[in-house]
């Protein structure tokens, strides 16, 4: 009995001593080595930059018209500019303009006619990338033509329409008028208290 209780003692010690060895983190079952993200990075530069060169050659092949390279990867000039007014569109702020798409081509995607005059809540609906971006720069009375690469446009997906994937546009807008967003205040009525002794 005693020698049971012995044998049982040193197996309980020795598992102990192997339980207090530090566990080390198992290997993932499956490693990825990067090339998918390092094959996609590179076929985006890739598609960018081939869509930056048409861009280049629209620009160089009407030197009348100025472009402006945009902070955010677009270019635009201004058709009619207003020099008088100040003031742009800002968030939340309602817009009113009118537009056409085209393709680099010169086509005509969607015509003026077909987009009917646009009504737009700034930074507050959904509405093509650049688009959102582009009618903040814009006075009123405004004629703008931008030049936008694919991923500031509809992208990947395109329209699932008349614009394909990864196709860079040009989009003529004319800014009609934007006012600012107020709600509707409600009328409170005070009704003048009466004073009692």
């Amino acid at each position: 009995m005693k020698s049971i209780q012995k044998i049982t003692s040193v197996l309980l010690i020795v598992l102990a001593i192997i339980s207090c060895k530090q566990q080390q983190a198992r290997m993932p079952i499956s490693r990825s080595s990067g090339t998918f993200m390092n094959e996609s990075v590179a076929r985006n530069k890739k598609l960018i930059a081939g869509e930056e060169a048409k861009i280049d050659s629209i620009i160089k092949s009407n030197p009348k018209k100025v472009y402006i390279a945009s902070k955010k990867g677009y270019w635009y000039c201004y058709d009619a500019k207003n020099k008088r007014d100040t003031l742009r569109p800002k968030k939340g702020d309602v817009a009113y303009f009118d537009y056409e798409i085209g393709d680099l081509k010169g086509n005509v995607v969607y015509s003026e006619i077909e987009l009917k005059p646009q009504t737009y809540v700034v930074d507050k609906q959904n509405i093509m990338m650049g688009l959102r971006d582009g009618i903040k720069l814009m006075r009123k009375n405004e004629k703008v033509t931008f030049l936008f690469p694919s991923h500031i446009a509809f992208g990947y997906h395109g329209d699932n329409k008349r614009i394909g994937s990864n196709e860079p546009l040009i989009c003529t807008v004319t800014l009609n008028d934007f006012k600012p967003n107020t709600p509707q205040k409600k009328e409170v009525i005070i009704e003048p208290k009466t004073i009692t002794e």
